[in-house]
């Protein structure tokens, strides 16, 4: 059956699959810097169908509605058609990556209660940070829908941070994406891997993708992913 592409990104395809579902490809691309910064790591598109269905199981059998219906095949997931929100959706347990950059916020300060961020979906410009009125005035989210999206995002790091903990896990950070269904209920997207968190263990070894915008050969960055998997399946 050949199948028709309706969206590629820098790692993943969407194709049309029937009138009510999309097919989610994953690739083996691995990028950093939006995009500047790219590479091919093999394995990795069937590692992060794997580890994202880990988690959209996990959220649904937690009452958070996502876009995952199942798995297609090695690097492929089935989910629901969306029209998705050119947002990026951030909450951050303990501090790292781009808040310490801009703000006077020092490496692992430890967030109580966690701090959410939006960012317009935009290489070009780096993602710039967005609040209400910018949501607003670019007809992305009303105030309500972004307040219900932060409220989704609270949930869901409930579930995951205490997942991961049993695990021996600490998850500093992750991103989200939501979009519309057909009834136009907000719904969680796109994909969580670790492409999209960052997570430690006590011993401080990173799992993440900080480690490929750190310069670690491509074989580290795949044991990371290949051992994160194993852990999360266990």
């Amino acid at each position: 059956m050949e199948l028709k592409k309706v969206a590629e990104g820098k790692t993943k395809i969407v194709y049309e699959y029937s009138s009510s579902y999309y097919l989610l490809r994953f690739k083996d691309s691995i990028t950093a810097g939006d995009g500047a910064r790219k590479d091919e790591m093999s394995g990795k598109g069937t590692l992060n169908a794997r580890t994202s269905a880990v988690f959209f199981k996990l959220l649904e059998e937690n009452s958070i509605k996502t876009h995952f219906v199942g798995v297609y095949d090695d690097n492929t997931l089935i989910v629901k058609r969306l029209k998705m929100i050119p947002v990026e959706v951030v909450l951050r347990n303990i501090a790292t990556g781009s808040i310490v950059k801009r703000l006077p916020i020092k490496e692992g300060e430890v967030f109580d209660p966690p701090i959410v961020e939006f960012f317009l979906k935009d290489d070009l410009r780096h993602d710039p940070l967005l609040n209400y009125s910018h949501l607003r005035y670019f007809k992305l989210l009303t105030k309500e829908e972004a307040e219900r999206i932060e409220e989704v995002m609270m949930k869901v790091n409930v579930v995951m941070r205490k997942f991961l903990e049993e695990k021996g896990l600490i998850l500093y950070d992750f991103k989200l994406e939501f979009g519309k269904d057909e009834n136009g209920e907000l719904i969680i997207g796109d994909e969580i891997t670790l492409d999209s968190m960052r997570v430690r263990d006590k011993d401080n070894r990173i799992y993440d993708k900080d480690l490929y915008r750190r310069g670690e050969a491509l074989e580290v960055v795949r044991k990371a992913y290949e051992d994160f998997l194993n852990i999360i399946s266990r």
